[in-house]
């Protein structure tokens, strides 16, 4: 019963009234980003969400479009600056996630969206995730975030898609505050944020 009607409710609950109090903290950052980093504030792409089925995702701009001679962009630790750097450590870059969540694309808990190629890569399993709507925050964040293999991370995604309940959703939203003020697991050992899934 939670998953089908009162998952939705917390959403606009919390992403409603997360927008509100914020809206100062993001019209700060929009600022800072149109002076450090240019326009666009907002960094677009399109992710596969409930289903796989693909969506817009929104997040502050947290890297510069520094390309190499041939046109192709240069490589995550590049383009990654110092201001990038700060919001992706404190994750004050997904704040404008809570747009999706608001619009119904996303969800607060659930398996965090990846790149639409991964789609091709997945074992039945593995593809399970997409079973929920993506989260901002998850099992797998508050198990270790970036710093997982991503076998482990897509079995953490899994086994919550298997157990979610409201119980669980305010645990990890408790347990993801304490990870971002602790700025643990933000990237895997020798990538800037973690390598791609193959």
């Amino acid at each position: 019963m939670y998953h089908r009607f009162g998952k939705r409710l917390l959403d606009v609950v919390v992403s409603a009234i997360g927008l509100v109090v914020l809206a100062p903290v993001m019209g700060v950052i929009a600022l800072l980003m149109k002076r450090y980093l240019g326009a666009p504030v907002l960094f677009r792409q399109q992710r596969p969400g409930l289903h796989g089925q693909p969506f817009t995702l929104l997040k502050f701009r947290s890297m510069t479009d520094i390309r190499n001679l041939d046109g192709s962009l240069r490589t995550d630790a590049e383009r990654l600056t110092g201001f990038g750097q700060f919001l992706r450590g404190s994750s004050l870059d997904e704040l404008p996630e809570l747009i999706n969540v608001l619009r119904g694309e996303m969800s607060l808990v659930g398996p965090r969206p990846l790149l639409v190629q991964y789609l091709e890569h997945y074992t039945p399993e593995q593809m399970r995730r997409h079973d929920v709507k993506p989260g901002i925050t998850g099992w797998a964040q508050i198990s270790g975030r970036n710093a997982l293999a991503w076998k482990r991370k897509f079995e953490l995604d899994v086994w919550y898609v298997d157990h979610q309940s409201l119980r669980l959703d305010l645990r990890i939203l408790g347990l993801t505050i304490r990870q971002v003020l602790k700025r643990e697991g933000i990237s895997q050992p020798g990538h800037a944020t973690m390598e791609r899934f193959k």
